[in-house]
Formats: C-alpha cells, sequence, structure tokens
C-alpha cells in the first residue's frame, strides 16, 4: 500500500460508487475510458511519490526567506513542480485544443489529491493557478485569455487570488484596496493585502493576481468589489515579459503548517505604477472570486483528506509493527508483547481515522462529480428520447446540491480529518509529536484547513442562512431525494437495513431543527445563527452517514460478486460504516435538541464577563 493512499479505495470511490466512466458516455468525455483514467492516476501517483514526496519533510524544516530582493525556497520544490507542469495537469480539465487533457473534474481532483497527500506544501502552488486559470476562462475577455491563460496552462506563470486585507480580513466589505481608471481602459491599483498563498516566489517567469479592489465612487460594501487581474511583471501584446508592474513583497509570514507555500504581505502601487485589467464588469468582482473560491473550498476539504489519510495510514502501519503491552487477560511479563493494533482502543482510534478520512474522500470525489454535472449533465446529451429540458433539470440540480454541500465538503473534513491527525499522534505516543515521525507535521499542516477559505463560523452562516433555506428550501428538498433512494435501497438489504432507519431519522432531526429554526431567521436571525456551526456538524454528520451507507452498497455488491482478493477491503468498509453509526450519528439528535431550543448562552455573555 501506498504511504499516500490506499489506491484500491480511490478505485472503489471512482468507480464502484460513482460510476465515473459512465462519464466517457458523454460528447466531451467520449475520447476517455476507464483505461485512460486509470493511466492517469498512475502517472499522478508516481510522481507523486518520486517528485513530491521525498522533499516533503525537507520543506517544512527550511522555509522560504526572504532578504529583501528575492525569495529563495530548497530546489526540490521547483523541480517537482517543473515535471508537474510538463506532464500537463494544470490543463487537465481544460480542452484538447487549449493543451488540455478534456478530463472530468472528478478525475482531476482524484490525481490531485495524491499530490496534495504527498506534499500539500509544494501542491499549493499549482492549484492556486488552477483556479486562477479558471477564472480567466470563464470571465475574461479574448484578449485576456490570449495574454494569460496559455502561460497559465503550462505553468509558464504561476496564480493568485488576493483577497484579504490587514484592516479587513475575512470581512471583505471592508476592503480598501482602490483601482482608478485610466484613459487606455486599465486601471491603477493601490493598496495592501495580507496572507497571499504564493504571492511571491522565484518558481515561474510571472505570477498573476487575482486582486480585489473597489472602484471610486462605486457602491459600498461588497457591491462595489471589482476583480482584477494584476501580473508581477507587465505581459506585452506577444507574450513577453515587460517591466515591474509596482507589486511588492512587504515580507513573509511564518505559519505553524504549509511552510513549503510562500505566505505574503503585498503591496501594490507603492510607487503609483501598478496597473491592472478589469475582469468582466466592474462592481461583480466578488461573484466572479466566489467562482475560484467554490472550487478552493472543495480543494481545501480534499487537502484536509489527504492530510489525514496520510496519518491514519501513518499510524496504521505504526501500529501493526510496533509490539506494546499485552492482552487484560495475560499477566505474565515472561510473554511477548503483542502488536499495538491488537489492543481494543488502538481500533478503536484507526476505527474512527478511517471512517473519517474514507468518508471525507468520499464526499469531496461526490462533489466534484457533481461539477461534472452542472457542465455535462446527468445523462449523454442529444440521446433519443432524454429531452433537453431534462438535461437543464438536471444541471440545475446538480448545482443546487452542489452548492448545499459545498460548505459541508470544506468544513466537515478540515475538522474531522484534523481529528484523525490527532489520533494518529495518539497511536504513536510519545513518538508521535516529534519530528522524527512525520504525524506531527500532518496535524500542523491540516489545523491551517479550518481558517483556510472561510471560517467554520463562515461556512455555518452561509449553510444555515443562506443555502439550507434558499428557494424555499430547493437543494435541503433535493438532497433528501438523494438520501431517500438510497435509504430504499438499503432497506432491501438485511445488513444494512437498520442503518437506513436509523439515517431516516437523523433526516426527520434536520427537517424539524429547520422548522424551528425558519422562523426566527426571518424574525431575529442574530438569534437563529448564534449556533449556526453546530448546524453545519450536524447536518455534515448527516451528510456522512449518507457517504457512508452509499460505500456500504457497494461493498455489499462486491461481496456478492464473490471477489476473494477485495472481501477483507469489503469488510473493512462496512466495519466503518457500522462504526460510524453507532459512534458518530448518535451525537446529532443532543445536536439538534440543543438547537431548536434556541440556546442564548453565547449571546448573553458580556464581553467584560470573560
Amino acid at each position: 500500500m501506498s504511504a499516500i493512499i490506499n489506491r484500491r479505495d480511490l478505485e472503489f470511490q471512482l468507480f464502484e460508487v460513482l460510476d465515473t466512466e459512465a462519464l466517457t458516455s458523454r460528447p466531451r468525455y467520449a475520447e476517455h475510458s476507464k483505461e485512460t483514467f486509470l493511466a492517469v492516476l498512475d502517472t499522478a501517483e508516481a510522481m507523486a511519490s518520486e517528485k513530491f514526496a521525498p522533499h516533503n519533510h525537507k520543506a517544512d524544516a527550511n522555509e522560504p526567506t526572504f532578504d529583501g530582493h528575492s525569495v529563495t525556497m530548497i530546489p526540490e520544490v521547483k523541480e517537482a513542480l517543473k515535471a508537474f507542469c510538463e506532464a500537463g495537469f494544470i490543463a487537465a480539465a481544460h480542452d484538447f485544443e487549449r493543451g488540455g487533457m478534456q478530463l472530468p473534474v472528478v478525475m482531476t481532483q482524484a490525481a490531485f489529491s495524491l499530490f496534495k497527500g504527498a506534499n500539500v506544501g509544494t501542491a499549493a502552488y499549482p492549484f492556486l493557478t488552477i483556479g486562477n486559470a479558471n477564472v480567466i476562462h470563464r470571465f475574461g475577455t479574448e484578449e485576456q485569455k490570449k495574454k494569460y491563460l496559455a502561460p497559465l496552462l503550462t505553468g509558464r506563470f504561476f496564480g493568485t487570488m488576493a483577497l484579504t486585507e490587514p484592516q479587513a480580513g475575512s470581512s471583505l466589505s471592508d476592503i480598501t484596496t482602490s483601482a482608478t481608471p485610466n484613459p487606455d481602459g486599465t486601471y491603477s491599483l493601490k493598496g495592501n493585502k495580507i496572507f497571499i498563498s504564493g504571492g511571491d516566489h522565484e518558481l515561474s517567469e510571472n505570477i498573476v493576481h487575482l486582486v480585489l479592489a473597489k472602484i471610486p465612487g462605486g457602491p459600498p460594501g461588497v457591491k462595489g468589489i471589482s476583480l482584477f487581474i494584476v501580473p508581477k511583471f507587465r505581459v506585452n501584446d506577444d507574450g513577453s515579459l515587460g517591466p515591474r508592474n509596482d507589486v511588492n513583497l512587504a515580507g513573509l509570514i511564518h505559519k505553524m503548517g504549509y511552510r513549503g507555500t510562500t505566505s505574503t504581505m503585498l503591496s501594490f502601487g507603492e510607487k503609483g505604477e501598478c496597473i491592472g485589467e478589469l475582469v468582466g464588469e466592474e462592481h461583480k468582482g466578488l461573484s466572479y472570486m466566489f467562482h475560484m473560491m467554490n472550487e478552493a473550498r472543495i480543494g481545501v476539504g480534499m487537502g484536509a483528506v489527504m492530510l489525514g489519510y496520510r496519518g491514519y495510514l501513518a499510524s496504521l502501519d505504526y501500529a501493526k509493527e510496533r509490539p506494546q503491552g499485552r492482552a487484560p487477560t495475560n499477566k505474565n511479563p515472561a510473554e511477548p508483547q503483542v502488536k499495538l493494533i491488537e489492543h481494543a482502543d488502538v481500533r478503536r482510534m484507526l476505527l474512527a481515522q478511517k471512517a473519517y478520512v474514507e468518508a471525507g474522500y468520499a464526499l469531496c470525489l461526490y462533489c466534484a462529480r457533481l461539477v461534472d454535472e452542472t457542465k455535462v449533465g446527468a445523462a449523454p446529451l442529444c440521446v433519443p428520447g432524454i429531452p433537453l429540458r431534462g438535461q437543464a433539470t438536471a444541471i440545475q440540480e446538480a448545482g443546487l446540491l452542489l452548492d448545499l454541500l459545498t460548505p459541508i465538503a470544506k468544513s466537515w473534513p478540515s475538522q474531522w480529518c484534523l481529528e484523525a491527525n490527532s489520533l494518529a499522534i495518539q497511536i504513536h505516543g510519545g513518538y508521535g509529536y516529534t519530528r522524527e515521525y512525520p504525524v506531527e507535521q500532518f496535524y500542523r499542516d491540516n489545523r491551517l484547513n479550518p481558517i483556510h477559505e472561510g471560517t467554520h463560523g463562515i461556512q455555518a452562516l452561509d449553510l444555515l442562512g443562506r443555502k439550507a433555506v434558499m428557494n424555499g428550501g430547493a437543494a435541503m428538498k433535493l438532497f433528501v431525494r438523494e438520501a431517500q433512494q438510497t435509504i430504499a435501497e438499503a432497506r432491501n438489504d438485511a445488513t444494512l437495513a437498520t442503518y437506513a432507519g436509523e439515517l431516516d431519522t437523523a433526516l426527520a432531526e434536520v427537517a424539524a431543527t429547520l422548522q424551528a429554526l425558519g422562523p426566527v431567521l426571518a424574525t431575529n436571525p442574530t438569534l437563529a445563527l448564534a449556533n449556526a456551526v453546530l448546524f453545519l456538524e450536524a447536518f455534515g454528520h448527516t451528510v456522512i452517514a449518507w457517504i457512508w451507507l452509499r460505500q456500504a452498497l457497494a461493498a455489499q455488491r462486491g461481496l456478492a460478486n464473490g471477489i476473494a482478493a477485495d472481501a477483507d477491503f469489503y469488510r473493512g468498509k462496512l466495519a466503518a460504516c457500522r462504526w460510524f453509526y453507532r459512534w458518530e450519528l448518535p451525537k446529532t439528535r443532543q445536536w439538534h435538541e440543543l438547537l431548536r431550543s434556541l440556546d442564548d448562552t453565547t449571546l448573553t455573555m458580556p464581553p467584560e464577563s470573560f
């Protein structure tokens, strides 16, 4: 087994749970097959293992430095990224005509997960670039695409997104970076951004920043935010680089994790010479940036999963090899010690990790599959008997489900796969928190993800205050419909029927909570949203219970096929499903009771009493 992932689990998710091979019936993916998908995974796994994983610890121990002029980092980072770009992975989801592989998003996410698991710090540079390129591809002008897109997709340029400012944090309505129109149609930018990942380095010829700024005289708050392309070096019409663009690195930020990724403070327009190009229309920048941010949120969830997965596999190997202690019934010190995995409490911690990381992985891949369905529909286009109107409905429904589940895909793995990392340290005992073993770095790296791309609190407000109730609860009704189909299938399986009933009960609890909170959201949103994070956890656990039931059904089908080599794998899936339903899902009952009580403890505690 790889140290990065259980490859059998990856293929199980793609081909037995998600039926990714069915996407090859869509015209866009018709030139692909299961064999080409597997070949992409083989290439990604080999490159991740050979080019990314070996310097993961070294990049953590030797983080980038800034001497006032340039950023220096270990050479292995650039070597790995050169191989990544030359293999065409940045453009993997793009059209053949643009040099891409025209892969489904679910396949690119699966392949990219291997790089995140191998070395999340190095992987951050191309993944920021991918999101940046996607925004320009969708919203940029033809001239902007010609100037920036090809260099981004080949890795000649890397990209960032520059949102946060020192005085604003997550409150983007309070940004002050300005963009003043120039006679030639460009804009002069002035302001400061902070915590910009990949904001400066020597890994590429140029860095293309996507910058949120306000045009003077525009509407207040978020309605006045526009989006600009601001390169580190100006780009001439023929694609060659011009002079520096008055974007300066003010300093590096030193984080507890992701140390291989530069975290930067950037200043724009100190000399009044920072030129940017407007993306799309004025004052619509936040909606454009959210296109990148939503992809990034799923990516953050996947990164959290992979760090949890690495810790799980490391602690599993350790538990199988490390002898310690004896069975409770054996008091004879002359008897040999047993392996850690023989102890029930160690198995509890391993089961918890397995349940968290394998479900988180399945959830993120499911969301990536929804992205594909928003692009190509749930069935082949132009097929006799399938009306185009039905296609439009399928695409719309996939988009609604994706909107609802994105806060879960970002936040649930960031919380519970971090817990998996904590358990991995615990299994290692005293060795776990030493730098001689890898699990302490996995924990440090993963601790950033509950904050990356919107904290739990922000995701919870989005979920309860908007996503769960928008359009009369349309997205939630769609989710319940999907879950009920799984429940109906599971009721016909004697092993899984009990879980089907428990999931049905959990869905009813979610409905009861929303029914209780709905009127309060309209009359007293401060009270209704005071405990929104608890709703995020409760609904997240319910989604994961559904994810596990889907996996259990696939495992039962696998066992029925009688493939002896896979029997242990399938039984492991069923055991993890059982663990989640016995140990985790029951917690949601108490969470829902607390939510429906409209507890106001956090609101009534005076700040001066802390």
